[in-house]
């Protein structure tokens, strides 16, 4: 897929550049980030190179992820990181994002995530956009609540961080949720 920028009120979400692998390595500094996502620990700055100017725009080249810098309209900072990734069920993707420590708090990360979920809904034909964090995560999961998902439980041992297998949170939005189409019919269980 071609590189896309998405445009919300406050934020640019642009696909990585290898200009940008200072800010990620400076943002992945952070110990909460190190903790809570699948970032390596410690965080060099090779690492920060490899994510900008290889595995992004990787991504994007062969359909499988779709990472944005999330850039502050004011200033041009990075505000954070946000990707959707290609799941095995067709019309299924997840998101996964970290919020730079000094911009937390500001709602940026849930404005980039329902702009992403609405372009995965309708530029990508996902009808089903799964989040899933390990459980503790509660920053996370407040990002998730606010952007309209659902929680759908926890899985015991559902994610590996760093060598460790992990329960996780997981929760979904779906095309209607946000008063969207969705690309298939969709029939929920009755009682």
């Amino acid at each position: 897929m071609e590189p896309i920028t998405l445009t919300t009120e406050r934020l640019l979400l642009r696909p990585f550049t290898t200009g940008d692998a200072d800010e990620v390595h400076a943002a992945c500094q952070d110990p909460d980030i190190q903790r809570w996502t699948v970032v390596p620990s410690p965080y060099s700055h090779a690492d920060a190179e490899l994510f900008a100017g290889k595995l992004s725009p990787g991504g994007w080249r062969d359909d499988s992820m779709y990472n944005f810098a999330v850039i502050t309209r004011e200033g041009g900072a990075l505000a954070g990181a946000l990707g959707i990734n290609r799941r095995n069920l067709p019309g299924t993707y997840e998101v996964g994002f970290w919020t730079a420590k000094e911009h937390r708090g500001r709602g940026y990360m849930t404005e980039a995530v329902l702009s992403a979920a609405r372009w995965t809904f309708a530029s990508l034909g996902g009808d089903r956009l799964e989040w899933r964090a390990e459980a503790g995560n509660v920053p996370s999961r407040a990002v998730a609540l606010r952007a309209g998902f659902r929680m759908e439980g926890e899985q015991r041992s559902g994610l590996l961080n760093k060598g460790v297998r992990r329960n996780a949170w997981v929760g979904a939005l779906l095309p209607s949720d946000l008063g969207l189409p969705g690309t298939h019919a969709y029939l929920p269980a009755t009682a």
